[in-house]
């Protein structure tokens, strides 16, 4: 124990005297100066340990600091995650767990969790879902979470969401529209929907929410109260939903 502080309480004073050299570099005779920064670099050199065990530290404390935050922003912004009327909702609208999923539909392993999430409403009729789009894969991503929005107001969220996911290949703007005409959507009215000021606004509602709860990538889940990230498998959802039923 003893070596383990004097080691951190020698790097503390490194990393102080660094400071001040840098501060105070015209005040410190250049000898003087030279020779703090040789006993602090011969130091390092000889104990590298000491820098990968801080670095490692710190990087467990931004790991702590970001969960704490988001945990904060999961509990302030509750109405906002779970009941934006600017949000689809599918399942079971009175469902006693809801899964939120942010997600994109240009990333694979979003297309990869899909039939788990379709199977598990399909039987689960106790299940509510929310919708929470973040296109952060381009300008086809982008489009594609407007359409989608867009085609909501013909009331045909949930087909063109389950066809863009079912789409195969590369994901471009043209992919957009000739999923919206599979599925029957007025592509005029489609188009003139997609520019609408509040579909911009709800995405990018979206977007400082998911960075607000750490969601930096998709697919993003809460599911009751907990967030996770990543392509769960049906045994990983159904694990989650019960831990969830279970209060």
């Amino acid at each position: 124990m003893m070596r383990h502080c004097t080691r951190f309480l020698i790097l503390a004073l490194a990393c102080s005297s660094i400071a001040g050299l840098q501060a105070h570099s015209t005040e410190i005779p250049g000898a003087q100066r030279q020779a703090i920064e040789e006993i602090i670099h011969d130091y390092l050199m000889k104990n590298p340990e000491v820098l990968l065990e801080a670095l490692h530290n710190a990087r467990e404390k931004l790991h702590r600091d970001a969960e704490a935050k988001a945990e904060k922003a999961l509990n302030d912004r509750h109405s906002e995650i779970f009941d934006d009327p600017a949000t689809p909702v599918g399942g079971n609208a009175e469902g006693d767990v809801t899964i939120v999923e942010f997600f994109d539909y240009r990333c694979p392993y979003c297309k990869q969790v899909q039939p788990s999430l379709k199977t598990l409403l399909k039987e689960d009729h106790r299940l509510r879902f929310v919708y929470k789009e973040m296109p952060v894969l381009g300008a086809a991503s982008v489009a594609a979470a407007h359409a989608a929005l867009a085609a909501q107001r013909q009331g045909k969220y949930e087909a063109f969401h389950t066809a863009m996911m079912a789409a195969k290949g590369q994901i471009t703007e043209d992919t957009v529209f000739k999923v919206a005409a599979s599925v029957e959507l007025d592509i005029d009215q489609l188009k003139h929907d997609m520019t609408a000021p509040d579909i911009e606004e709800a995405i990018r509602k979206n977007l400082a929410l998911a960075e607000a709860l750490n969601i930096t990538g998709t697919p993003g889940f809460i599911i009751g109260d907990k967030i996770v990230t990543g392509a769960l498998d049906s045994e990983a959802l159904r694990k989650r939903i019960a831990d969830a039923r279970k209060g």
